[in-house]
């Protein structure tokens, strides 16, 4: 018998919920850095497991938001819950329960809705810190199970994925056998751009830069033509993404192209451009591109 349903990955700031995506889905689909808030808006992938076709969606991490974009995050995290047929809580086991944590436990018990809670990066945890915090979980009242593992060396996704496949509701699946994910390809590329400019710029510039593909172009030999946009809040960024000599985003660009390459299959011609567009985090549009709901209150 066919199953299919909707699972929410919902978890504080850098529980590790991007990197079991990955893992889930045996593919890379969700970019990942050791920046908080690198997902910003919900990214929707596909698995398999036996007759079930499992559709999880990655939300943004859950804290308490002070700016425009970090409240639009935070809402499309919620929304992603709210319509999922199964909700898994991740927690980073390192961290422990803090107040991000509390905070969605509290939002899911208003909501009246029951989760699975997962207890990741447990290799890096003494076995009595990690049964003490299973226990302090376990008289939750809205939990079923807990799951523990490792997203990063994917030591328990496995039993996590079978277990989530029995449960998926009866019905026909919703995608066909090789789709991965529902994001279009162009939006998947400017993430991949944006996940080595994370990883490449200092602690605060990421967040106020944003990259959208402006074109995507295949060619008769097979190889692609993409040109996408650096969007930056301030003047004095371009600068810095640039680098001396233009040495920084050439980087930048040989990395997301070497990658895309892998992606894609075939050759990729990638042409970077940094703008300066002062109030986009002001700008329903960009909010539009990246999936997210423009909030009304700043």
């Amino acid at each position: 018998m066919e199953r299919c349903g909707y699972v929410a990955l919902v978890g504080a700031p850098n529980a590790g919920k991007s990197t079991l995506l990955n893992q889930l889905v045996g593919a890379k689909i969700a970019i990942v850095s050791p920046k908080v808030q690198t997902t910003r808006a919900r990214v929707t992938a596909i698995a398999l497991e036996g007759s079930s076709q499992l559709i999880f969606v990655d939300t943004p991490g859950i804290f308490k938001p002070s700016k425009r974009l970090e409240k639009a995050m935070v809402e499309a995290a919620w929304g992603g819950a709210q319509d999922a047929d199964r909700i898994v809580l991740i927690v980073d086991a390192v961290k422990g329960i803090t107040a991000d944590v509390e905070r969605i436990i509290d939002g899911l018990q208003k909501s009246g809705r029951r989760a699975h809670v997962i207890l990741n990066k447990i290799d890096a945890l003494k076995r009595d810190r990690l049964l003490g915090l299973a226990e302090s979980l376990s008289r939750q009242e809205i939990f079923d199970d807990i799951f523990m593992i490792s997203a990063l060396n994917g030591d328990g996704v496995d039993d996590l994925r079978a277990a989530l496949a029995k449960e998926m509701p009866a019905g026909p699946w919703l995608y066909p056998e090789d789709q991965l994910a529902l994001a279009p390809m162009r939006h998947l590329a400017a993430e991949i751009t944006r996940e080595k400019l994370f990883l490449r710029m200092n602690q605060e510039l990421p967040y106020s830069l944003t990259v959208e593909t402006e074109s995507w172009e295949e060619r008769k030999d097979g190889s692609i033509k993409i040109q996408q946009i650096i969007f930056v809040s301030r003047a004095n960024h371009k600068p810095i993404v640039l680098g001396k000599g233009g040495q920084t985003i050439k980087k930048i660009g040989a990395l997301a192209r070497e990658e895309l390459e892998e992606m894609l299959g075939c050759r990729v011609h990638l042409f970077l451009f940094v703008k300066v567009r002062e109030k986009w985090l002001d700008d329903p549009e960009r909010y539009q591109e990246m999936g997210l709901d423009f909030p009304k209150d700043s």
